[in-house]
C-alpha cells in the first residue's frame, strides 16, 4: 500500500524548487533516479544542478521517451541533458538513456534488459498530462494492464511519436515517486485523480507517493 501525500504550493517555481531540493538530496545520498520531461522538471533540474553539482553517486534513468533521436527537441533526454547533465561538475555514475531512435520494440526490449536485476529506484519524478496520463501511460492503452514487463512501447493517433515507457510494475519498485502538477491547464485532470478515479496517474504506487500541486492546478488557495 502506497503512502500518498498531496502538498499544495504557491506556483510552478515553488514546486520546481522543492523537487530540486529532493533531487540534490538524492544526489548526495546516491542511488537510482528516474527523470521525466516537462517545463516544471526542466526548472527543477536547473536548480538542482546549482544546489548539488556532483551527481557521481547516482545512476540516472528515464520514465518515458519519444521514439526520436537523442538531440531532438522533443526528447526527454535532450531536455535533461541541457538543463541538468551539462551543468554538473560531477557526472552521474551512469546515464541510462532510453534509445527511442531504435524504434518501439527494440528500444523497449533493450531498456528492460538494461534494468536487469535492479531491485528498486530511489526517486522517480513524474508529471500529469491533461488527459490524466503519467510517464507515457495513456488512458485506454494496453500498457495499463501490463503486469510482467517493466518497459513497453506505447502510442496512439493523439500523440505524434511512438513512445517507450516504464510500466506500473516498474514504477512500483520506487522508494519515492514525486508528481509535479502546475498550471490551470492541469486542473481538470487533477480533480478526478484526487477523487480516486481510475485515470493512469491515480494508479501509480510506490513506497511513498508525493503530489506537489500548485494553486492554479489545485483550483483554490493552499
Amino acid at each position: 500500500m502506497s503512502s500518498v501525500e498531496i502538498t499544495v504550493v504557491a506556483d510552478a517555481e515553488e514546486a520546481a524548487r522543492l523537487v530540486a531540493q529532493r533531487l540534490a538530496q538524492q544526489a548526495r545520498a546516491g542511488g537510482h533516479v528516474v527523470l521525466t520531461g516537462g517545463s516544471t522538471p526542466r526548472r527543477a533540474y536547473e536548480i538542482a544542478a546549482e544546489l548539488e553539482p556532483d551527481w557521481s553517486r547516482v545512476e540516472v534513468w528515464w520514465g518515458d521517451e519519444r521514439c526520436v533521436p537523442p538531440d531532438d527537441e522533443e526528447s526527454n533526454y535532450a531536455l535533461a541533458k541541457h538543463s541538468l547533465l551539462d551543468r554538473l561538475r560531477g557526472a552521474p555514475a551512469r546515464v541510462h538513456r532510453m534509445r527511442g531512435e531504435l524504434g518501439r520494440e527494440q528500444g523497449a526490449t533493450l531498456y528492460e534488459q538494461e534494468l536487469g536485476s535492479l531491485e528498486r529506484f530511489d526517486f522517480v519524478l513524474l508529471g500529469l498530462g491533461p488527459d490524466g496520463h503519467t510517464a507515457s501511460l495513456f488512458p485506454g492503452s494496453p500498457a495499463l494492464d501490463e503486469r510482467e514487463r517493466l518497459v513497453v512501447a506505447t502510442g496512439d493517433e493523439l500523440h505524434p511519436h511512438p513512445r517507450l515507457t516504464l510500466t506500473f510494475p516498474a514504477i512500483a519498485r520506487s522508494r519515492l515517486a514525486v508528481f509535479t502538477v502546475a498550471g490551470e491547464g492541469k486542473r481538470e485532470a487533477l480533480q478526478p485523480v484526487k477523487a480516486g478515479d481510475e485515470l493512469p496517474a491515480a494508479r501509480v504506487t510506490a513506497e511513498r507517493v508525493i503530489w506537489l500541486v500548485d494553486e492554479a492546478a489545485n483550483g483554490s488557495p493552499g
